[in-house]
Protein backbone atom coordinates (compact mmCIF):
# COMPACT_ATOMS: atom_id res chain seq x y z
CA UNK A 1 0.00 0.00 0.00
CA UNK A 2 1.32 3.46 -0.87
CA UNK A 3 2.17 5.80 2.02
CA UNK A 4 -0.54 8.31 1.08
CA UNK A 5 -3.13 5.56 1.32
CA UNK A 6 -2.22 5.02 4.97
CA UNK A 7 -4.02 8.34 5.90
CA UNK A 8 -7.09 7.82 3.79
CA UNK A 9 -9.19 6.26 6.54
CA UNK A 10 -8.48 8.82 9.27
CA UNK A 11 -11.56 10.88 10.40
CA UNK A 12 -9.81 14.15 11.24
CA UNK A 13 -13.06 15.95 12.18
CA UNK A 14 -13.57 13.45 14.98
CA UNK A 15 -9.95 13.38 16.02
CA UNK A 16 -9.84 17.20 16.39
CA UNK A 17 -13.47 18.14 16.96
CA UNK A 18 -14.23 15.42 19.49
CA UNK A 19 -12.00 16.79 22.29
CA UNK A 20 -13.14 20.36 21.57
CA UNK A 21 -16.81 19.40 21.86
CA UNK A 22 -16.02 17.52 25.04
CA UNK A 23 -14.29 20.64 26.44
CA UNK A 24 -17.30 22.82 25.54
CA UNK A 25 -19.66 20.35 27.23
CA UNK A 26 -17.38 20.31 30.27
CA UNK A 27 -17.50 24.12 30.49
CA UNK A 28 -21.29 24.03 30.33
CA UNK A 29 -21.43 21.51 33.19
CA UNK A 30 -18.91 23.54 35.21
CA UNK A 31 -20.95 26.73 34.72
CA UNK A 32 -24.02 24.86 35.89
CA UNK A 33 -22.12 23.73 38.99
CA UNK A 34 -21.18 27.33 39.75
CA UNK A 35 -24.77 28.51 39.36
CA UNK A 36 -26.03 25.66 41.54
CA UNK A 37 -23.50 26.53 44.27
CA UNK A 38 -24.48 30.21 44.23
CA UNK A 39 -28.20 29.41 44.43
CA UNK A 40 -27.78 26.77 47.11
CA UNK A 41 -25.28 28.56 49.34
CA UNK A 42 -26.05 32.21 48.66
CA UNK A 43 -29.85 32.35 48.77
CA UNK A 44 -32.65 30.91 50.85
CA UNK A 45 -35.89 29.39 49.61
CA UNK A 46 -37.47 32.86 49.24
CA UNK A 47 -34.64 34.20 47.10
CA UNK A 48 -33.16 36.36 49.85
CA UNK A 49 -29.42 36.52 50.43
CA UNK A 50 -28.12 34.27 53.18
CA UNK A 51 -26.38 36.39 55.78
CA UNK A 52 -23.85 35.47 58.46
CA UNK A 53 -23.92 37.41 61.74
CA UNK A 54 -20.77 38.26 63.64
CA UNK A 55 -20.92 39.65 67.16
CA UNK A 56 -18.15 41.49 68.98
CA UNK A 57 -17.58 43.97 71.77
CA UNK A 58 -16.30 47.50 71.40
CA UNK A 59 -15.36 50.22 73.83
CA UNK A 60 -15.60 53.98 73.42
CA UNK A 61 -14.67 56.82 75.77
CA UNK A 62 -17.17 59.55 76.64
CA UNK A 63 -16.49 63.23 77.22
CA UNK A 64 -17.29 62.89 80.93
CA UNK A 65 -14.53 60.32 81.47
CA UNK A 66 -16.77 57.25 81.43
CA UNK A 67 -16.65 54.54 78.82
CA UNK A 68 -19.20 52.49 76.92
CA UNK A 69 -19.04 48.71 76.65
CA UNK A 70 -20.87 48.16 73.39
CA UNK A 71 -22.25 44.93 72.00
CA UNK A 72 -21.96 45.12 68.22
CA UNK A 73 -23.25 42.91 65.43
CA UNK A 74 -22.54 42.94 61.72
CA UNK A 75 -24.33 40.90 59.05
CA UNK A 76 -22.28 39.83 56.03
CA UNK A 77 -23.50 38.00 52.88
CA UNK A 78 -22.36 34.38 53.01
CA UNK A 79 -21.19 34.53 49.40
CA UNK A 80 -18.75 37.28 50.36
CA UNK A 81 -16.77 35.07 52.74
CA UNK A 82 -16.70 31.70 50.96
CA UNK A 83 -14.74 30.83 47.81
CA UNK A 84 -16.89 30.52 44.71
CA UNK A 85 -16.10 27.38 42.65
CA UNK A 86 -15.81 28.71 39.12
CA UNK A 87 -13.71 26.12 37.29
CA UNK A 88 -13.36 26.64 33.53
CA UNK A 89 -11.45 24.85 30.80
CA UNK A 90 -8.96 27.42 29.58
CA UNK A 91 -6.88 25.49 27.10
CA UNK A 92 -7.19 22.33 24.98
CA UNK A 93 -4.12 21.07 23.15
CA UNK A 94 -4.56 18.22 20.65
CA UNK A 95 -1.42 16.45 19.47
CA UNK A 96 -1.74 13.72 16.82
CA UNK A 97 1.31 12.08 15.37
CA UNK A 98 1.28 9.22 12.90
CA UNK A 99 4.43 7.54 11.76
CA UNK A 100 4.49 5.19 8.79
CA UNK A 101 7.54 3.06 8.16
CA UNK A 102 7.79 0.90 5.12
CA UNK A 103 10.92 -1.08 4.35
CA UNK A 104 11.45 -3.70 1.67
CA UNK A 105 14.44 -6.02 1.82
CA UNK A 106 15.16 -8.22 -1.13
CA UNK A 107 17.99 -10.71 -1.23
CA UNK A 108 18.61 -13.13 -4.08
CA UNK A 109 21.42 -15.50 -5.02
CA UNK A 110 21.60 -17.90 -7.88
CA UNK A 111 23.80 -20.97 -8.16
CA UNK A 112 23.90 -22.66 -11.47
CA UNK A 113 23.25 -26.26 -10.84
CA UNK A 114 25.31 -28.46 -13.07
CA UNK A 115 27.35 -31.59 -12.65
CA UNK A 116 30.20 -33.00 -14.59
CA UNK A 117 33.09 -35.38 -14.38
CA UNK A 118 36.52 -34.94 -15.83
CA UNK A 119 39.45 -37.27 -15.90
CA UNK A 120 43.02 -36.24 -15.92
CA UNK A 121 46.01 -38.40 -16.57
CA UNK A 122 48.96 -37.35 -14.56
CA UNK A 123 51.55 -39.85 -15.37
CA UNK A 124 51.19 -42.71 -13.01
CA UNK A 125 47.97 -41.28 -11.52
CA UNK A 126 44.49 -40.84 -12.91
CA UNK A 127 42.36 -38.16 -11.23
CA UNK A 128 38.61 -37.84 -11.55
CA UNK A 129 36.95 -34.39 -10.65
CA UNK A 130 33.25 -33.87 -10.25
CA UNK A 131 31.30 -30.61 -9.31
CA UNK A 132 27.85 -29.10 -9.07
CA UNK A 133 26.22 -25.52 -9.13
CA UNK A 134 23.06 -24.65 -7.22
CA UNK A 135 20.85 -21.49 -7.37
CA UNK A 136 19.12 -20.01 -4.22
CA UNK A 137 16.79 -16.93 -4.18
CA UNK A 138 15.58 -15.00 -1.00
CA UNK A 139 12.98 -12.07 -0.99
CA UNK A 140 12.27 -10.21 2.31
CA UNK A 141 9.60 -7.34 2.81
CA UNK A 142 8.80 -5.62 6.15
CA UNK A 143 6.26 -2.78 7.01
CA UNK A 144 5.94 -0.81 10.32
CA UNK A 145 2.99 1.57 11.22
CA UNK A 146 2.64 3.56 14.50
CA UNK A 147 0.35 6.42 15.77
CA UNK A 148 0.29 8.73 18.83
CA UNK A 149 -2.84 10.67 19.95
CA UNK A 150 -2.46 13.07 22.93
CA UNK A 151 -5.06 15.50 24.36
CA UNK A 152 -3.88 18.03 27.00
CA UNK A 153 -6.69 19.84 28.88
CA UNK A 154 -5.99 22.63 31.36
CA UNK A 155 -8.61 24.13 33.69
CA UNK A 156 -8.40 26.89 36.33
CA UNK A 157 -10.70 28.40 38.94
CA UNK A 158 -11.66 31.91 37.82
CA UNK A 159 -12.97 32.98 41.22
CA UNK A 160 -16.07 35.07 41.76
CA UNK A 161 -17.85 35.98 38.49
CA UNK A 162 -17.68 39.67 37.62
CA UNK A 163 -21.44 40.25 37.83
CA UNK A 164 -21.69 38.59 41.24
CA UNK A 165 -18.66 40.54 42.45
CA UNK A 166 -20.40 43.82 41.61
CA UNK A 167 -23.56 42.75 43.40
CA UNK A 168 -21.51 41.81 46.47
CA UNK A 169 -19.75 45.18 46.33
CA UNK A 170 -23.11 46.96 46.38
CA UNK A 171 -24.24 44.92 49.37
CA UNK A 172 -20.90 45.43 51.14
CA UNK A 173 -21.32 49.20 50.76
CA UNK A 174 -24.44 48.97 52.91
CA UNK A 175 -22.94 46.67 55.54
CA UNK A 176 -22.19 48.44 58.78
CA UNK A 177 -21.95 47.35 62.40
CA UNK A 178 -25.16 47.60 64.39
CA UNK A 179 -25.28 48.50 68.06
CA UNK A 180 -27.10 45.82 70.06
CA UNK A 181 -26.55 47.13 73.56
CA UNK A 182 -24.34 49.49 75.51
CA UNK A 183 -23.39 49.65 79.18
CA UNK A 184 -21.75 52.65 80.82
CA UNK A 185 -18.58 51.86 82.75
CA UNK A 186 -15.88 53.95 84.38
CA UNK A 187 -12.67 54.82 82.56
CA UNK A 188 -11.18 51.45 83.58
CA UNK A 189 -14.19 49.43 82.49
CA UNK A 190 -15.57 48.87 85.99
CA UNK A 191 -19.17 49.34 87.16
CA UNK A 192 -20.14 52.84 88.32
CA UNK A 193 -21.83 53.78 91.62
CA UNK A 194 -25.59 54.10 91.27
CA UNK A 195 -25.76 57.93 91.24
CA UNK A 196 -22.91 58.22 88.80
CA UNK A 197 -24.40 55.49 86.65
CA UNK A 198 -27.74 57.29 86.39
CA UNK A 199 -26.02 60.55 85.51
CA UNK A 200 -23.77 58.82 82.99
CA UNK A 201 -26.73 57.10 81.36
CA UNK A 202 -28.50 60.45 81.07
CA UNK A 203 -25.45 62.06 79.50
CA UNK A 204 -25.20 59.15 77.12
CA UNK A 205 -28.85 59.54 76.11
CA UNK A 206 -28.33 63.27 75.60
CA UNK A 207 -25.33 62.63 73.38
CA UNK A 208 -27.40 60.30 71.23
CA UNK A 209 -30.19 62.84 70.99
CA UNK A 210 -27.71 65.56 70.06
CA UNK A 211 -26.28 63.34 67.35
CA UNK A 212 -29.74 62.68 65.93
CA UNK A 213 -30.59 66.39 65.95
CA UNK A 214 -27.30 67.21 64.21
CA UNK A 215 -28.12 64.68 61.48
CA UNK A 216 -31.56 66.24 61.02
CA UNK A 217 -29.96 69.67 60.88
CA UNK A 218 -27.55 68.61 58.13
CA UNK A 219 -30.44 67.25 56.07
CA UNK A 220 -32.48 70.43 56.61
CA UNK A 221 -29.56 72.62 55.61
CA UNK A 222 -29.05 70.66 52.41
CA UNK A 223 -32.72 71.21 51.60
CA UNK A 224 -32.38 74.93 52.31
CA UNK A 225 -29.30 75.19 50.08
CA UNK A 226 -31.18 73.44 47.28
CA UNK A 227 -34.10 75.89 47.53
CA UNK A 228 -31.80 78.92 47.63
CA UNK A 229 -29.97 77.66 44.55
CA UNK A 230 -33.29 77.25 42.76
CA UNK A 231 -34.18 80.82 43.73
CA UNK A 232 -30.90 82.06 42.24
CA UNK A 233 -31.38 80.03 39.07
CA UNK A 234 -34.81 81.51 38.43
CA UNK A 235 -33.48 85.00 39.15
CA UNK A 236 -30.66 84.45 36.66
CA UNK A 237 -33.15 83.35 33.99
CA UNK A 238 -35.27 86.46 34.57
CA UNK A 239 -32.21 88.71 34.40
CA UNK A 240 -31.01 87.08 31.16
CA UNK A 241 -34.42 87.63 29.63
CA UNK A 242 -34.27 91.35 30.47
CA UNK A 243 -30.82 91.61 28.94
CA UNK A 244 -31.91 89.87 25.74
CA UNK A 245 -34.93 92.14 25.32
CA UNK A 246 -32.83 95.22 26.00
CA UNK A 247 -30.26 94.21 23.37
CA UNK A 248 -33.04 93.80 20.81
CA UNK A 249 -34.37 97.24 21.73
CA UNK A 250 -30.96 98.87 21.38
CA UNK A 251 -30.18 97.10 18.10
CA UNK A 252 -33.44 98.39 16.63
CA UNK A 253 -32.58 102.04 17.42
CA UNK A 254 -31.30 104.36 14.76
CA UNK A 255 -27.59 105.01 14.87
CA UNK A 256 -28.28 108.71 15.54
CA UNK A 257 -30.52 107.99 18.56
CA UNK A 258 -27.69 108.07 21.09
CA UNK A 259 -29.80 109.50 23.91
CA UNK A 260 -32.25 106.60 23.87
CA UNK A 261 -29.40 104.09 23.71
CA UNK A 262 -27.71 105.70 26.71
CA UNK A 263 -30.99 105.73 28.62
CA UNK A 264 -31.58 102.03 27.85
CA UNK A 265 -28.06 101.26 29.02
CA UNK A 266 -28.62 103.06 32.33
CA UNK A 267 -31.90 101.18 32.85
CA UNK A 268 -30.18 97.87 32.22
CA UNK A 269 -27.39 98.75 34.67
CA UNK A 270 -29.93 99.48 37.41
CA UNK A 271 -31.77 96.24 36.73
CA UNK A 272 -28.55 94.22 36.76
CA UNK A 273 -27.46 95.78 40.05
CA UNK A 274 -30.73 94.82 41.77
CA UNK A 275 -30.69 91.24 40.51
CA UNK A 276 -26.97 90.72 41.13
CA UNK A 277 -27.38 91.99 44.70
CA UNK A 278 -30.31 89.63 45.21
CA UNK A 279 -28.39 86.59 43.94
CA UNK A 280 -25.35 87.41 46.05
CA UNK A 281 -27.43 87.78 49.23
CA UNK A 282 -30.35 85.44 48.55
CA UNK A 283 -29.64 83.25 51.62
CA UNK A 284 -29.42 86.32 53.88
CA UNK A 285 -32.67 87.74 52.48
CA UNK A 286 -34.47 84.45 53.12
CA UNK A 287 -33.09 84.32 56.68
CA UNK A 288 -34.26 87.87 57.42
CA UNK A 289 -37.66 87.23 55.89
CA UNK A 290 -38.10 83.99 57.87
CA UNK A 291 -37.02 85.62 61.14
CA UNK A 292 -39.53 88.43 60.60
CA UNK A 293 -42.37 85.93 60.81
CA UNK A 294 -43.98 87.25 57.66
CA UNK A 295 -45.56 85.01 55.04
CA UNK A 296 -45.70 87.29 51.97
CA UNK A 297 -48.21 86.43 49.29
CA UNK A 298 -46.03 88.12 46.68
CA UNK A 299 -42.35 88.25 45.89
CA UNK A 300 -40.97 90.18 48.87
CA UNK A 301 -40.23 93.89 48.51
CA UNK A 302 -37.20 93.19 50.69
CA UNK A 303 -35.47 91.87 47.59
CA UNK A 304 -35.73 95.32 45.89
CA UNK A 305 -35.92 93.76 42.46
CA UNK A 306 -36.34 96.01 39.43
CA UNK A 307 -37.81 95.46 35.99
CA UNK A 308 -37.93 97.60 32.82
CA UNK A 309 -41.11 99.35 31.81
CA UNK A 310 -42.92 98.59 28.58
CA UNK A 311 -40.62 100.89 26.59
CA UNK A 312 -37.43 99.59 28.25
CA UNK A 313 -36.50 103.19 29.04
CA UNK A 314 -37.26 103.26 32.77
CA UNK A 315 -37.18 100.92 35.73
CA UNK A 316 -40.23 99.71 37.59
CA UNK A 317 -40.99 97.37 40.46
CA UNK A 318 -40.94 93.64 39.84
CA UNK A 319 -44.55 92.50 39.46
CA UNK A 320 -46.64 89.48 38.63
CA UNK A 321 -46.80 90.44 34.96
CA UNK A 322 -43.16 89.35 34.56
CA UNK A 323 -42.34 86.00 32.92
CA UNK A 324 -40.69 84.24 35.87
CA UNK A 325 -42.71 85.86 38.64
CA UNK A 326 -44.75 82.77 39.62
CA UNK A 327 -41.69 80.54 39.55
CA UNK A 328 -39.77 82.99 41.73
CA UNK A 329 -42.69 83.23 44.16
CA UNK A 330 -42.85 79.43 44.46
CA UNK A 331 -39.11 79.19 45.09
CA UNK A 332 -39.40 81.93 47.72
CA UNK A 333 -42.07 79.96 49.61
CA UNK A 334 -39.98 76.78 49.47
CA UNK A 335 -36.87 78.56 50.72
CA UNK A 336 -38.81 80.21 53.58
CA UNK A 337 -40.23 76.85 54.70
CA UNK A 338 -36.75 75.28 54.64
CA UNK A 339 -35.27 78.20 56.57
CA UNK A 340 -37.91 77.92 59.30
CA UNK A 341 -37.23 74.19 59.59
CA UNK A 342 -33.52 74.86 59.96
CA UNK A 343 -34.16 77.51 62.59
CA UNK A 344 -36.36 75.17 64.65
CA UNK A 345 -33.78 72.38 64.55
CA UNK A 346 -31.00 74.80 65.47
CA UNK A 347 -33.02 75.90 68.49
CA UNK A 348 -33.62 72.27 69.50
CA UNK A 349 -29.91 71.58 69.19
CA UNK A 350 -29.00 74.61 71.29
CA UNK A 351 -31.44 73.58 74.04
CA UNK A 352 -30.24 69.98 74.05
CA UNK A 353 -26.59 71.04 74.27
CA UNK A 354 -27.45 73.38 77.14
CA UNK A 355 -29.15 70.49 78.96
CA UNK A 356 -26.10 68.34 78.40
CA UNK A 357 -23.79 71.03 79.77
CA UNK A 358 -25.98 71.50 82.86
CA UNK A 359 -26.10 67.76 83.51
CA UNK A 360 -22.35 67.37 83.05
CA UNK A 361 -21.63 70.38 85.33
CA UNK A 362 -23.76 68.93 88.12
CA UNK A 363 -21.90 65.60 88.13
CA UNK A 364 -19.72 64.98 91.20
CA UNK A 365 -16.08 64.22 90.64
CA UNK A 366 -14.86 60.71 90.12
CA UNK A 367 -12.93 61.01 93.37
CA UNK A 368 -16.15 61.70 95.32
CA UNK A 369 -17.78 58.65 93.72
CA UNK A 370 -14.97 56.40 94.86
CA UNK A 371 -15.27 57.46 98.48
Amino acid sequence: MAIAEQFAGLQMDQLIGGPLRAAADANAHLAGSTAEFINKVGFDANGRVNMVSFGYQGRSVNEDGTSNLEEMKVDVPLLAIVPIPNLQVDEVNILFDMEVKESVKSESSTDMSASGTAALNLGLFKVSVSGSVSAHSTNTRSTDNSAKYHVDVRAANHGTPEGLARVLDMMAANVSPMLIGSTVKDANGRDLPEASRIRAERLKALRQEIGEIENRLQTARRGLDSNVQLLKKIASSQQNLYQGNMMKKMNALDKEDDDTAAQCSRVMDEINQSWNAFQNQAADFIKLLADSGEEPADVSDMFSLKAPDAENTRTAGYGEQENYYKALLGAQKGALASQRTVSRIEEDLFNKKSEYSDTAAGAPSAQADSQ
